[in-house]
């Protein structure tokens, strides 16, 4: 089986379905052409392992054509976007925390552009 997103007329994905492998036909159209037209917008395939378009598509993620890949949601507005993975990441790493399990985590804050220390 193989996934497929469809797309606004702003590339924003509204729904990502399975269905039939890309190599099959349906009534003599690909996959994409098919569900595009059944489900009346654009339609391209999405992969579940990242294989393609390197990001699995979700609702509200972004397909970017120049880069043909599917961009998550930007979680704040200072995170950068890796061009590599197209993922965001935050302009200073999250630091480790020194004992594992101590019942704090970092949370990222948009006020201060930096990490907070946090209880769980």
């Amino acid at each position: 089986m193989a996934h497929y997103a469809f797309l606004d007329e702003n590339n924003l994905v509204t729904n990502v379905i399975k269905g039939v492998e890309e190599t099959e036909l349906i009534e003599g159209l690909s996959p994409e052409e098919w569900y595009g037209n059944f489900q009346g917008q654009r339609c391209i395939r999405t992969s579940i392992n990242n294989r393609i378009r390197k990001n699995f598509a979700g609702i509200g993620t972004y397909y970017d054509e120049e880069r043909d890949a599917f961009i998550p949601i930007k979680p704040f507005n200072s995170w950068l976007l890796n061009e590599d993975t197209c993922l965001w990441y935050a302009p200073i790493p999250m630091p480790e925390i020194e004992e594992p399990y101590s019942g704090k985590y970092y949370i990222w804050s948009e006020d201060l552009l930096n990490w907070e220390l946090s209880d769980l």
